[in-house]
């Protein structure tokens, strides 16, 4: 067999002529602009039967991570960003020192009868 090209190559079984622009029925669309606060415009396509209530009106900007709405003067404002909470964080949002005292104090003690060194008191 010898090794030259192929006329098929790279060609999808059943595909048309190369630059065919009629590869079936289109359905009808309709584009939505969204505006985010840094002013980047990103459209999204609906089914242009789709009811306007199911058109979100709000989406994730992809450019910039920030809510894009469809009121180009007056995007949406960033909602307030919460930081990094540790696990320690929230254990103390659950907790009193005391009881973080009585928690310790029984977790210590525990240990030490495990080991054989708790202390007769």
């Amino acid at each position: 067999m010898a090794s030259g090209s192929s006329a098929i190559r790279g060609s999808r079984v059943g595909a048309g002529p190369m630059g065919e622009q009629d590869r079936g029925f289109h359905a009808d669309r309709v584009a939505v602009s969204y505006w985010d606060a840094l002013g980047n415009e990103t459209v999204r396509y609906f089914a242009a039967n789709l009811p306007e209530e199911e058109i979100p009106e709000t989406i994730d900007s992809p450019q910039s991570g920030l809510p894009a709405g469809r009121d180009k003067d007056n995007p949406p404002l960033v909602a307030k960003m919460e930081p990094y909470k540790t696990h320690l964080a929230y254990v103390k949002e659950r907790r009193t020192e005391q009881e973080a005292e009585q928690l310790l104090d029984e977790a210590l003690q525990q240990l030490r009868e495990r080991r054989g060194t708790a202390s007769a008191e």
